[in-house]
C-alpha cells in the first residue's frame, strides 16, 4: 500500500546482520585445537616425519591473531563485511600453508577448505563468498602442483596417480560451489523470512496504535471535561455580571459559544467507545469490504461488490490487522486490473468467504506456485531493487491467517483472465470477540 516501503525499508536496512567477532574467534580456536591435535598425533603418535616446527609456527600465527582480536575488541563486537572477509581469507591461507607442509591435496584434511566458504555463504554477501571461493580454488590448484611430501612411514612414500589427484581437485571445486550456493540459499530464505516478519510486526504495530486512538480520545475527553466545565461556569458568571451592552459582551458571548462547541467535540470523542458507535466498533461484512476497498477507489478502477448469502450479514469486531490485510490484497488487484475489480462475499452457517479478483494478466505460473512468500513480486517474481519490496501479499497472508483465515491464490478460469484470491474464515472465528449489546469499554 502507499507509503509502505517508506515505513519498512529503513527498519530493514537497520536489521542487516553482521558476524560477531566472538563467533569467528571461537571457531578459530576449535580449528587451532584440531590442527594441533592432528599434527601432534601424526608426529608423536604415528611417528611420521613432517616439518613439525613449521606446522606449529603456522598454527601459532592463527593463535596469536585470536589473542590480538580478543584484546583489541569486545566479545560482542560485530564485524563489517570487509573485516569478516579478511578474517575468513586468512583462515583459507593458513589452512593452505598447513596443507603445503603436509602433502597438499593428497592430505585428506584438504576438505576443510569448505568451512570458511560455507561460513561466508551464510553471513556475507554472495560477492564476498565468490571472492573467498575463488581464493580457495586458486590455492587448491597451487597445492596440487607444489607441496611437501605427504607424511608417511617408511622410506617409500606412496604417490597418488595424477588422475586421482585431479579428481580430488575437481571434487573440492564442486564441493566449494555446491555447499556455498546451498548454504547461501538456505540462509537467504531465513533472512528474508525474518525481515518480512519484522516488517509485518511494524505494520501491525502501527495499525494497532491507530486503533487505540479512540480510547485515548475518550480518556482525553474525560480529563478535559472538568476544566471545560469550570470555563463554562466562569463564562456564565462573566455574562451575568457584565453589562449587556458593554465592551466585553461580544467577547463573553463568543467565549460561551466556543465552550459549547468544545463540549460537542468532546461528546463525539466520548461516543467513539459507546456501543452505539456502530461501524466504528463492529463491522458488517459489507462495511468491512468498504473499509478495506475505500482507500483504493480514488485510483479510477471501478469495483463490483456481490453479496451472496441470506440475511443477516455476518458481523465482526473491528480488527486493524484484518482491514490492513484485505486492503493489501485489494491494492494488489487494483495495480493489475485492466478495467474492474470484483469482490464477492459469500456466507453460510459455517463459513464466511471473500473472493477478490481482477481482470489483469493473472499470476505467472512460477509466482502462483509460491504466492504469499516474502519478497516475491507478482509481476517479476523475485523482487528487484527498482520495484516494491514484494511483501504485500505476504503481509496480507500473515495478518489474515493470524485472524483464523485461510487463503487460496489462483487465476480465474478461461475465457476470463486475471488473478483471484479467496479468503475463508470459519463463521465462529469471524464473529468471535463481539461484545454483547449494552456493554461498554468505559468503566465508571
Amino acid at each position: 500500500m502507499t507509503g509502505f516501503s517508506d515505513l519498512v525499508e529503513p527498519a530493514l536496512a537497520r536489521s542487516g546482520r553482521h558476524l560477531r567477532l566472538d563467533t569467528l574467534v571461537r571457531l578459530r580456536w576449535l580449528a587451532i585445537a584440531g590442527q594441533s591435535l592432528a599434527v601432534a598425533g601424526v608426529h608423536f603418535g604415528l611417528r611420521f616425519p613432517l616439518p613439525f616446527g613449521w606446522c606449529f609456527a603456522v598454527i601459532a600465527v592463527s593463535a596469536w591473531l585470536n589473542i590480538a582480536l580478543r584484546v583489541r575488541f569486545p566479545l560482542s563486537h560485530r564485524l563489517r563485511e570487509d573485516a569478516a572477509t579478511a578474517l575468513l581469507a586468512f583462515d583459507i591461507i593458513q589452512l593452505a600453508a598447513l596443507l603445503y607442509l603436509t602433502g597438499g591435496l593428497q592430505n585428506p584434511f584438504s576438505i576443510l577448505f569448505l568451512a570458511p566458504v560455507m561460513i561466508s555463504a551464510t553471513a556475507l554477501q554472495p560477492q564476498r563468498t565468490l571472492v573467498l571461493g575463488l581464493l580457495a580454488v586458486a590455492l587448491a590448484s597451487l597445492l596440487s602442483f607444489q607441496h611437501f611430501p605427504l607424511p608417511w612411514s617408511g622410506p617409500e612414500r606412496p604417490v597418488l596417480p595424477p588422475y586421482y589427484q585431479a579428481g580430488n581437485w575437481i571434487a573440492l571445486v564442486l564441493g566449494l560451489g555446491f555447499t556455498g550456493i546451498y548454504a547461501w540459499r538456505v540462509a537467504k530464505e531465513a533472512r528474508d523470512l525474518s525481515e518480512a516478519l519484522t516488517a509485518t510486526e511494524l505494520v501491525l504495530a502501527r495499525e494497532q496504535h491507530l486503533s487505540q486512538l479512540d480510547g485515548l480520545a475518550a480518556a482525553a475527553a474525560h480529563e478535559l471535561g472538568t476544566p471545560l466545565a469550570t470555563i463554562a461556569l466562569v463564562a456564565r458568571e462573566l455574562s451575568r455580571l457584565a453589562p449587556p451592552d458593554g465592551e466585553m459582551a461580544d467577547d463573553i458571548t463568543l467565549l460561551r459559544e466556543q465552550v459549547e462547541r468544545c463540549r460537542g467535540i468532546l461528546g463525539k470523542l466520548t461516543s467513539l467507545q459507546d456501543d452505539d458507535a456502530g461501524p466504528l466498533d463492529q463491522l458488517s461484512l459489507r462495511l468491512l469490504i468498504e473499509e478495506a476497498a475505500g482507500p483504493q477507489r480514488p485510483f479510477g478502477v471501478p469495483f463490483r461488490i456481490d453479496m451472496l448469502g441470506e440475511k443477516p450479514e455476518p458481523v465482526c469486531r473491528r480488527n486493524p490487522g484484518m482491514i490492513y490485510g484485505l486492503g493489501n490484497i485489494v491494492d494488489n488487484a487494483v495495480d493489475f486490473a485492466k478495467s474492474e475489480v470484483t469482490i464477492t462475499a459469500q456466507w453460510g452457517e459455517s463459513h464466511v468467504a471473500l473472493t477478490i479478483a481482477d481482470d489483469g494478466p493473472g499470476f505467472p505460473p512460477d509466482v502462483l506456485m509460491r504466492a504469499g512468500e516474502p519478497y516475491l513480486s507478482r509481476e517479476r517474481g523475485e523482487s528487484s531493487a527498482g520495484g516494491g519490496l514484494g511483501l504485500g501479499l505476504f503481509i496480507a497472508k500473515t495478518l489474515l491467517e493470524r485472524g483464523g483465515a485461510t487463503l487460496e491464490f489462483s487465476n480465474r478460469p478461461g475465457p476470463a483472465s486475471g488473478a483471484s484470491v479467496r479468503i475463508v474464515w470459519p463463521r465462529a472465528v469471524f464473529e468471535a470477540d463481539l461484545r454483547p449489546a449494552g456493554s461498554s469499554n468505559l468503566e465508571a
